[in-house]
């Protein structure tokens, strides 16, 4: 549904976004609201050229912090919405929290101009608005200065009609001779009557074991007056034994939401479960206009809920809209800016026109060229993702994958039915990088490999997936030189059961945890202790030719590990190897090309806790590559029959007719 507003279309003043601050001063994040450093832009691509040389030095400099080491005192957050400014100080609104981001409002919404509506004190405080073109250089729009000591207010209106590849505005405040407060400030819009009220929300949290975080997460929700006055529900689907309303501080959290708290118990079905069930409470409630999924293991910016109901209600046509990821132990580290597909490999990636992890404290939005153009995306990760209603039973409720590809599946499905998924600067949450996990060799490996090549079956556009088998089989083969049995086999027997179909999805979701994680304890390389004792010394029967490998190879050399790593496996071990590791390897250095050198070693996780001692098996990976091959070139083979099944079968999957039978036989299991 698109509204456009024509001349006579009765409208309303709106609110689109407030300026806020950090609930509890915590200075990790105040870049994040805050800018106190200057500008300093980077380079432009297009002036940098095609030299690849060059292409390296721009993207290493345009890393590099600028940060001069100012630093907002935690003294002028007076309130959420209340800072004091030094005199003659000058500091910035053009950040993540607190910057408008015109060019999503411009592309996705009926909004075409917005007003900056300010409150300012302070004699001689003066406030200059910016705005920046989606290649990120930013131009002066306005300005005006508080001739009072006490509040004055100020109103600009800004048209959204530059902005149709991105772009942002901000202002900045400057004290005068005497410290300045901004007292309030808003952002809002005149649009059409009929979307005046917002829509409510169902919030759906799936947890597991970790009570804590998750009562702490309701009461972030609970707290805000505002947030509260959307909601219509809040439901925990617990799936675990240390359950959520045991900690001591779920009362409290409880008693904040007024009744508006539901806890329903469930086997462990896994995230796709949870949130499938928060979709199937919320249809059959029918009261809210959305369901919000929020991971049970995250910190909140509440805002960041009124922001997302904000611009869905005034989205041109019903459209997921997603909130961003900072790291929790690195707090202004953005994880991704977005996810698309990549329909050749069928593997998710941030867009090759945005940069990964990017830390805020050290380069600011406004030095930042790439924050600057939108970015459109295919689907949002479900640790902060709010859900239209309607989209739900147009398009149905997840598929039961337990964990991985459930999220990005969903937002493909919708994208075919034409609702986009945009994820909203601004809106945002912290999380758990994915790059502290290990959940690319551990029994989640069963999970990345089948759910992907079931969403590749569903919406590949390629008639025998594209690359997508010959990456598996790639994989396979590093993971096999690399000694990493357990993996292997848990990705094969992954394949295996993509043959089973989609009828068995739903019928082994509550077991098939427990048999992945039994399968792999009996391979040696799955085997983890976390005491440092637990493992031999290193020893050689003979020193090592090269001493230190942790510099990374070039291709060649590493095309060259792979071929000697493959003749080694037709070799003997070294006898000494079954009893003495040959190396030891923190996570880092522990790539495949430096595994298949070695006929044994100790490997540490990248959670940092723990330790396996890999050992080569010559006759488990001639063994594991034939079966390999044999399985690969069926699913090239049988790629078109196989992927009709699964299209002819996602409707009823994930009906919810289908997904209540699985509800009920888990809560069953859990009695």
């Amino acid at each position: 549904m698109t509204t456009d507003l024509s001349p006579g279309t009765p409208t309303v003043r709106r609110v689109l976004q407030r300026f806020v601050l950090p609930a509890d001063r915590d200075l990790d994040v105040v870049p994040l609201y805050v800018d106190t450093e200057g500008v300093q832009l980077d380079a432009d691509r297009e002036m940098i050229g095609t030299n690849k040389s060059a292409q390296k030095v721009n993207k290493a400099a345009s890393r590099q912090a600028i940060s001069s080491g100012t630093a907002l005192h935690p003294d002028a957050i007076l309130d959420r919405r209340r800072l004091r400014v030094e005199e003659s100080q000058r500091i910035s609104l053009g950040t993540y929290f607190n910057g408008f981001p015109a060019g999503y409002w411009r592309r996705w919404t009926v909004v075409s101009g917005v007003r900056l509506d300010i409150t300012l004190s302070g004699v001689g405080a003066s406030v200059i608005v910016y705005r920046s073109m989606a290649n990120g250089r930013s131009q002066r729009v306005d300005g005006w200065t508080c001739e009072t000591s006490g509040p004055s207010a100020v109103s600009f209106d800004l048209t959204l009609v530059p902005f149709v590849d991105g772009g942002w505005y901000w202002f900045d405040v400057v004290a005068g001779d005497e410290p300045a407060v901004i007292e309030e400030a808003t952002w809002s819009a005149e649009v059409p009557a009929d979307r005046a009220e917002p829509g409510t929300v169902t919030v759906g949290i799936t947890t597991m074991n970790r009570p804590d975080f998750c009562a702490a997460l309701i009461g972030q929700i609970g707290a805000d007056d505002d947030v509260r006055s959307v909601l219509d529900e809040v439901l925990v689907m617990e799936q675990g034994t240390n359950k959520v309303v045991d900690d001591p501080g779920f009362a409290k959290a409880e008693g904040q939401l007024a009744g508006k708290l539901r806890v329903i118990e469930q086997g462990n079905i896994g995230g796709s479960g949870g949130f499938a069930r928060a979709q199937f409470e919320t249809l059959k409630a029918g009261r809210s206009k959305y369901v919000l999924f929020l991971d049970d293991d995250i910190v909140a910016e509440p805002e960041s809920i009124l922001r997302a109901v904000t611009f869905s209600d005034l989205a041109r046509r019903p459209s997921i809209v997603g909130g961003h990821m900072f790291s929790i132990y690195a707090k202004a580290q953005l994880h991704s800016f977005g996810e698309i597909i990549d329909r050749n490999r069928f593997w998710w990636m941030t867009p090759k026109s945005a940069e990964e992890q990017w830390d805020f404290g050290a380069r600011n939005l406004r030095s930042t060229r790439w924050l600057h153009r939108r970015l459109d995306v295919d689907f949002n990760p479900w640790f902060m993702c709010l859900i239209p209603t309607e989209v739900v039973r147009a398009v149905g409720l997840s598929l039961p994958l337990f964990i991985k590809w459930d999220d990005s599946e969903y937002g493909l499905r919708a994208q075919a039915a034409g609702f986009p998924t945009i994820t909203l600067p601004g809106a945002a949450v912290w999380h758990i990088p994915w790059t502290d996990k290990n959940d690319a060799l551990d029994w989640q490996a069963y999970f990345h490999q089948r759910n992907r090549f079931v969403a590749a079956l569903l919406h590949s556009p390629f008639p025998h997936g594209g690359r997508l088998i010959w990456e598996s089989l790639n994989h396979q083969i590093k993971h096999l030189l690399a000694m990493q049995y357990s993996t292997v086999e848990l990705r094969h027997r992954a394949l295996v059961d993509v043959f089973g179909g989609p009828e068995r999805l739903h019928d082994e979701l509550g077991t098939k945890l427990g048999e992945v994680r039994e399968f792999r304890t009996q391979f040696t390389d799955a085997q983890v202790s976390s005491d440092p004792d637990a493992f031999p010394p290193v020893r050689h029967s003979k020193p090592p030719r090269r001493g230190d490998t942790s510099e990374i190879p070039s291709r060649p050399t590493q095309l060259v590990s792979a071929v000697l790593g493959g003749l080694r496996q037709f070799r003997a071990v070294r006898s000494l190897s079954r009893e003495f590791p040959e190396s030891n390897l923190p996570t880092m250095d522990a790539r495949w090309y430096r595994l298949a050198t070695l006929d044994s070693a100790i490997v540490s996780m990248p959670d940092g806790t723990s330790a396996a001692f890999y050992q080569r098996q010559p006759e488990q990976f001639r063994d594991l590559l034939r079966r390999t091959l044999e399985i690969h070139e069926r699913l090239y083979r049988e790629w078109p029959t196989l992927s009709q099944r699964y299209r002819d079968a996602l409707a009823e999957v994930t009906s919810p007719e289908t997904w209540e039978s699985t509800f009920i036989a888990s809560t069953e299991g859990r009695q």
